[in-house]
């Protein structure tokens, strides 16, 4: 399983493509929401010809695009649209940010910084993977 990573800060982002690799994922790592809006070009023209992700998990304030702008471009291309979504943040958001996220960008989870363990995370993670699943097949 492919996971698509974009954190802007180098120390979470390599964190996180560590831990990833311990669970058993491949990590798909990109440095700022922009680059991972580059790379969807690639896969939406056709260039990137190598193995697709499976979930992504994307900071929502990053340089250039926002993890959430990223998302709802995640949730045009055919080939990624069914993928689970869950964005992290260090702000605070109300519940209004939250729900429009959700809804108008298709995100799957927002989950809060500083994250919680990694037993924990990988949880929850899972949870939001297990739940995307359950809710595509019914």
């Amino acid at each position: 399983m492919i996971w698509l990573i974009a954190e802007d800060e180098a120390d979470i982002l390599n964190l996180l493509t560590m831990v990833i690799t311990v669970w058993g994922y491949t990590p798909l790592a990109f440095e700022s929401g922009q680059k991972a809006w580059d790379w969807l070009d690639t896969v939406e023209s056709g260039a990137y010809t190598g193995p697709l992700p499976d979930f992504a998990l994307m900071d929502i304030r990053m340089p250039g695009k926002k993890g959430n702008e990223v998302s709802r471009r995640i949730r045009s291309v055919n080939s990624l649209k069914h993928i689970p979504v869950a964005l992290m943040t260090a702000f605070s958001l109300d519940e209004a940010d939250r729900l429009e996220m959700q809804t108008a960008d298709g995100v799957d989870a927002i989950i809060s910084k500083p994250l919680p363990g990694f037993d924990d995370l990988h949880i929850i993670l899972k949870n939001v993977i297990q739940e995307k699943q359950s809710a595509k097949s019914e």
